[in-house]
């Protein structure tokens, strides 16, 4: 008789390493239990912080989704790749991508959960996708947990909990927990990797939709907070008067003008760090998976997150701004268990963007970086003394740029500049624009500014300087849509274009 061997842990393995690369949607950096949070239970997250090394200046170039995941996926700045303004139907550069440069170098590249491309069944050079897209079959195809969620007996019923995919109410999940799509994400990611093919290293993108809204947790991490003192948002100086805010703020404030009383932003907060806590606790699944299949020694990790939500800060809502609440975004990054390039425990405050995510994926592969890439490794020597961020066009336009200590935000309507001290004021709470011992720093990162602008924006200069442009009266348009309320999903809706789904703040 044959007598039969254990295969070694390791037999047939590819020794290059696996990358498990995880994106959360609408988390700010400051929003984490490692980031001196107060309140927010992050247990996981936190560990993968002690395991590899926190980026603290990490920045999401244009702060809304399609763009900042065009600039992921490109390595690029908004400028190359052509979004800084959210262009639902704008399809993806057809140039070298993250996924396919994995492909190219014989790894099998999966996606799970939000991708945010049009076409929507775009692979964007990944192997598979198996797509959460927060319900929108109007642009032409059913994701994957839709079809999931029918398969279950629940055809059409993502949204039938009333709460909208952009505003600010909350009530519990209403179907049972393992339908929930943060679970659904997981168990799906964690499927792909027990299927993958052995002799071939991997590229897993786990992008998970919350805690963007719907601000619809499970019950039992809604219960999880029930009895913490939930933090209250802040507001600085500058942001105490309506009709001293720069015309793009004045449209947020317009967009959600409900004066919420301090618990009611309690009950918001704790259902937003509820959500945030289920996806802590998912992502300990998708380490465990890792574990048992003996492939967490050799997998690269890396955690960031397309922008943040202001939560009430300043009160301001949601993302498209520069403030820390906003653009501030999570980098984490974990080296496989021998790696000597990534410092455990380890807090670097060089400049990061989304921009850099892609060379530093590549980079650790050792896959090559094509010359599309704009972005810096993460890992490498060379930093950057200041990074330009973007974001919107007309009234809504918001331009920023940020060196190692100052911020300063330029609102091109009515040429509204803020500077900011971020070593000794990191909430943003005072204005420093206006004062005379600032000068000098302001007049240095204007004329940083400057050189960074293109396109439509040169016409907002005169002589070289930020001059700006007259937007005329505001006149507030209503928020008929309630912010992207989605109704019943079956029959599903009819296909529309797409540039009429895009619901973000106007005037």
């Amino acid at each position: 008789m044959q007598k039969l061997t254990t295969p070694l842990k390791n037999e047939g393995q590819p020794t290059q390493p696996n990358v498990l690369f995880v994106t959360v949607d609408q988390w700010a950096a400051g929003m984490f239990g490692h980031a001196g949070h107060p309140v927010i239970q992050t247990p996981t997250i936190d560990q993968l912080a002690r395991l590899g090394t926190r980026f603290s200046n990490a920045y999401s170039e244009s702060p809304i989704c399609i763009p900042a995941r065009r600039t992921i996926m490109t390595g690029q700045t908004p400028r190359s790749h052509g979004d800084r303004s959210f262009m639902p139907a704008e399809p993806m550069p057809r140039q070298p991508l993250l996924a396919q440069c994995f492909r190219d170098a014989g790894y099998q590249a999966t996606a799970i959960g939000k991708l945010h491309v049009f076409p929507q069944r775009d692979r964007i050079g990944f192997d598979d996708t198996l797509l959460a897209e927060e319900g929108r079959p109007q642009l032409g195809a059913v994701d994957d947990y839709d079809m999931f969620l029918s398969d279950q007996g629940h055809t059409g019923q993502q949204f039938m909990h009333g709460m909208s995919n952009n505003d600010y109410q909350t009530r519990p999940w209403h179907l049972p927990e393992s339908l929930h799509v943060t679970n659904w994400i997981t168990r799906t990611a964690a499927l792909s990797i027990k299927r993958r093919d052995p002799t071939r290293p991997a590229f897993w993108h786990v992008s998970y939709s919350h805690p963007h809204p719907p601000l619809v947790p499970l019950s039992d991490y809604l219960d999880m907070y029930r009895d913490v003192e939930i933090d209250l948002p802040v507001s600085g100086t500058w942001a105490e008067k309506m009709d001293d805010l720069p015309s793009a703020l004045r449209v947020v404030r317009n967009y959600w003008p409900t004066i919420h009383s301090p618990e009611q932003h309690r009950a918001l907060r704790r259902a937003y760090y509820a959500l945030c806590t289920q996806i802590d606790h998912q992502i300990r699944i998708l380490m465990g998976t890792l574990r048992e299949e003996n492939l967490l020694d050799n997998t690269i990790i890396m955690l960031t997150a397309d922008h943040g939500d202001m939560l009430g800060q300043h009160g301001l809502w949601a993302k498209t701004l520069f403030y820390e609440g906003s653009a501030n975004v999570p980098m984490i990054l974990v080296g496989t268990a021998g790696c000597d390039r990534i410092d455990p425990g380890a807090l670097d405050h060089r400049l990061v963007g989304l921009q850099d995510i892609m060379p530093t994926l590549l980079d650790l592969a050792d896959i090559a970086i094509p010359s599309s890439v704009e972005g810096l490794s993460m890992v490498g020597e060379k930093r950057r003394e200041t990074l330009f961020g973007e974001c919107g066009e007309g009234r809504n336009a918001t331009r920023m740029l940020r060196d190692n200590r100052y911020k300063l935000i330029w609102y091109p309507a009515n040429s509204c500049v803020q500077l900011f001290d971020l070593e000794n004021d990191p909430q943003e709470m005072h204005d420093l624009s206006k004062v005379a011992a600032c000068q000098a720093v302001r007049e240095k990162l204007e004329a940083a500014l400057v050189k960074e602008l293109y396109g439509s924006d040169l016409d907002w200069l005169k002589n070289g300087q930020l001059a700006g442009y007259d937007p005329g009266p505001f006149h507030a348009k209503p928020n008929r849509a309630l912010a992207g309320q989605r109704g019943l999903h079956y029959p599903p809706p009819p296909v529309d274009d797409p540039n009429r789904s895009a619901n973000r703040p106007a005037a």
